[in-house]
Parts: structure tokens; sequence; C-alpha cells
């Protein structure tokens, strides 16, 4: 039987776990879940203590995107009944981050649709930052508009912009079983345009699209080998109408087991339980946060969180603390 707190020490050593131990942890029996557990967090309070971090996002355009992604609700494929409507104004987008800023969510996150920003969406997008950073001086703004190139990332880090989220979502071998409108080195691009503009770079993954243990190891490695800072870990909420309708791999254990890898491979960078956490995590939601150290409060793009009250109730019956610490004081 594998050790896990040995695991931990080595990680907590500098060391990388071999497939086969990454395969032990994606494939712990259920009643060894506690000792993962434990043992992730071990790693996790070694670089975070018992702080979360709080992010909230706000769906700035939805719909009317030409990609073909089979698990979003907003894609061009999409029969799903969702809202759409064109890029909010600048005054929307900077009342959200007052709402943030209420709730004391450090990260607020602006997202929009599409395969890449259009220039009158990202001057609204530059504009609004600029705005939000004067008066919210210590929140930090995550952009999420798609594809980017090396003069966009310019521009929305001179506005401001402290980190930009760009998912690779899948393996590099599972990519095109997902989407075909663009390639998974597209994805990888555009993460390396904004890492050299010197935004932060967010990328993560969404767990449950029919890929295999391999395929969910490799996004750990390959998000290493990124250098994301910021690793969102969604957990697929098949939205009826999308090409992944009814798909229903995930149980609660084997999230909580995935979130302890994905904390062993990249321990020192925020791991943040996403999208599709209620649904998935169900009552072991609590438990997410012992590998995890960060959170979306609110609701996401196409599909509703739960009350915001609810996640501060439980990060205080955890005995954890909100991290308000900003961004620039960690580089």
């Amino acid at each position: 039987m594998i050790d896990f707190n040995h695991l931990a020490e080595i990680v907590l050593a500098g060391e990388e776990l071999t497939d086969q131990q990454a395969l032990e942890v994606l494939t712990c029996p259920d009643d060894q879940l506690l000792p993962l557990l434990h043992a992730a967090y071990k790693v996790r309070k070694h670089f975070y203590g018992n702080k979360v971090k709080l992010n909230m996002i706000i769906n700035t355009k939805s719909g009317l995107c030409p990609e073909n992604c089979g698990y979003c609700a907003q894609s061009i494929i999409s029969k799903a009944p969702i809202e759409k409507y064109s890029m909010m104004k600048k005054e929307e987008i900077i009342a959200g981050a007052k709402r943030a800023a209420e709730l004391n969510a450090g990260t607020y996150c602006i997202v929009a649709s599409g395969r890449g920003p259009a220039a009158r969406e990202l001057n609204i997008v530059v504009d609004s930052v600029k705005e939000i950073k004067r008066i919210h001086k210590d929140m930090t703004v995550c952009a999420c508009l798609g594809i980017l190139n090396p003069e966009q990332a310019v521009q929305l880090k001179n506005a401001g912009v402290d980190r930009y989220n760009h998912n690779i979502n899948t393996s590099s071998n599972h990519h095109e079983n997902i989407t075909t409108s663009h390639t998974y080195d597209d994805r990888v691009t555009t993460v390396n345009h904004v890492k050299k503009s010197g935004i932060s770079p967010c990328s993560g993954v969404i767990i449950g699209m029919k890929e295999t243990l391999h395929d969910v190891i490799d996004m750990a490695r390959s998000l290493r080998v990124l250098d994301a800072d910021s690793i969102p870990v969604n957990f697929l909420h098949a939205v009826d109408g999308t090409p992944l309708e009814g798909t229903n791999e995930l149980n609660p254990r084997y999230c909580l087991k995935v979130l302890c890898l994905f904390r062993f491979i990249n321990p020192t960078k925020e791991i943040r339980i996403s999208g599709g956490r209620e649904v998935n995590l169900r009552s072991l939601q609590p438990l997410g946060l012992y590998p995890a150290n960060s959170i979306f409060i609110g609701d996401y793009l196409t599909t509703e969180g739960i009350e915001s009250s609810s996640d501060i109730e439980m990060l205080k019956d955890l005995g954890f603390e909100v991290d308000l610490k900003p961004l620039n004081q960690y580089q």
C-alpha cells in the first residue's frame, strides 16, 4: 500500500511524482482517501497555510461564440437555451468589481465568450480595468477573453490586468475529441504571450470529459511545464444541448483525488476548485479545500453556483481564513 505521507515529503523536497505514483493517487482506494487528503494538505499548508483565495466571475459577453468546444453552452454548436448578449458596458463591469469587493473576493475575473476579443471589446475591458484599479487598488483583476496576440497582451498589461486565464482544458492527446476549431498549441501560445507581457498566467482543466487517467496526469504535468501561477480545476457540469450532454463520469471521491494530484504535481501553485464543484463534489465540497486553496464564489458563466454566504460559512467551519493579500505582494 502506498505511503501518501511519503509522497508529500518527496514533493516538499522538490521531487516530482513518477507516473506510477500519480496513477496511485488517482486510483487510491476509497478507504485510503483521508490519508491521501492529509498528505495533500501537508503540502498545501506548507505553501499557503490555512488561507483561501476567493474569486468572482462576471460574464461580460454570453454566447455568440464561433468555436465548437463540446463542453460549452456558449459554442456555435450548442443548443442549450442560454442568455445571449454582446459586450457589457464599462459601467456594468465596474459595478461587478464593487460587488466582488463587498464579498471579499480578492480576484475579479472579467470573462467574455468568443475566439478572441474584437478591438471594441478589448477597449471596453482596458477602460474598465483602468477604472477598477483606480477604485480598488488591491484587487487582483483577471481577464479571460480567448486567444490573444502579443500586442493585445501588452495592452491588457498596461491597463493594469494582473492575471490572464486561458485554460488548456484537456490533454494535448484528447484535445481534438473536445474541439477542432482551434488547436491545443493555440492555447499554449496564448499563455506564453501572456507570460511574456508580464501578466501572471492562469490556466486550468475540465475533468470528466471522457479523458483517461493518463490524460489527467498529462494535464497536471503540462501546467507544471507552462508554469501557470493559478490552476482552475473544473469538473464537467454537462449541459443539455451540448455534445457532452448526459456525460456523468465523476463522483465526489474521484474529484478529491484529482485535486490531490494537482497539488502534488504543482505544489507551489494556486489550485482553485472551479466550475462544477457543487454538482460533482456535493456534500464533500469542504474536503476539497484540504488540497486546494482557492474557490470561485457566486455564479459561473452559464451555470449557477451557491449562495456566497454558504461558502463563507464553510470556510469558517473549516477554520480557514480568506486570503486578502493582493497578487503583487506574492510576486
